[in-house]
């Protein structure tokens, strides 16, 4: 899943390619990519895109006063072409679930893999007007993201900070990726508990989760829409490297493993040398 650095690589990245072009074509080729049905797709056609914007993960195409406006989820992805297909897509029959037309023949397409089909988007007069938008909680590279709005956010949550960093509703944009590389970084347990960190583990949660968002914007800044998937995987420190070494102390990456996801540590470096029971409920292994 693009996660906070990558959403706005490809916002940059589209901000610079549909500069003052205008929109002649939205296509669907799944029905059910678009959850709004007012204003309809032709709308978009004949406006200008004025400007490209990131509300979390979601990315927004200002087309004069109408927004288009697309969460990728989990298996979705933007495939830019500069020579769209003249062909137009046929619902359910294309694995491409939407396409947006340019004037010059330039274009991008929606596409998502797998057969859990989450990806969406809206077509609204106000970002405010997608649910997912509308409840997203502070960004974290905002300049008013400050360590003690951080710490009163972190103190009024009993919950493991793991799923704290990932729950959109608190802090808008870090998904399973990023929150595992920012634990390590700051050398955090993932099942710690967010109210009762002490002042020092929550000043070292900060200034990781900063650090490691601004560097990953810097990393994938100005890199083709194709290359950022790679380039995310190749910047990590231990997630998606269960079995590998730790880049900070050599000890072997671990995993904890759920239903639907997973996430990796280093015992050494995060939990004091204890290995992690493999189940959400665990504590510490005995």
């Amino acid at each position: 899943m693009p996660e906070l650095p990558e959403v706005q690589a490809l916002v940059d990245f589209l901000a610079e390619r549909t500069r003052d072009r205008a929109v002649t074509g939205v296509e669907l080729g799944s029905i059910s990519v678009l959850k709004t049905f007012n204003p309809p797709p032709e709308a978009l056609v004949g406006l200008l895109v004025d400007g490209v914007a990131r509300h979390g993960k979601f990315i927004d195409l200002d087309c004069s006063g109408t927004h288009l406006v697309f969460h990728l989820a989990r298996a979705g992805w933007l495939r830019w072409s500069e020579q769209i297909p003249e062909t137009r897509l046929r619902p359910g029959k294309s694995p491409i679930a939407l396409r947006v037309r340019l004037d010059d023949g330039s274009g991008f397409d929606l596409t998502e893999a797998g057969t859990k089909k989450r990806l969406a988007a809206y077509l609204v007069t106000d970002p405010a007007q997608v649910p997912g938008v509308a409840s997203l909680g502070p960004d974290p590279l905002a300049d008013g993201f400050t360590r003690e709005a951080f710490a009163e956010i972190l103190g009024a949550r009993k919950a493991q900070i793991k799923g704290v960093l990932r729950d959109q509703s608190v802090i808008a944009g870090i998904g399973n990726a990023y929150s595992d590389e920012i634990l390590h970084v700051a050398k955090l347990s993932p099942f710690a508990i967010a109210a009762k960190l002490t002042d020092d583990e929550v000043n070292r949660l900060y200034a990781a989760l900063r650090e490691t968002l601004s560097s990953a914007v810097v990393a994938a800044s100005g890199k083709p829409a194709a290359e950022l998937k790679d380039a995310k995987r190749a910047g990590m420190r231990v997630h998606g490297r269960t079995g590998e070494p730790c880049p900070e102390c050599g000890d072997t990456v671990r995993e904890v493993s759920f239903a639907d996801s997973s996430l990796q540590y280093c015992a050494t470096c995060q939990t004091g040398g204890k290995p992690l029971a493999d189940r959400r409920t665990s504590k510490f292994l005995k």
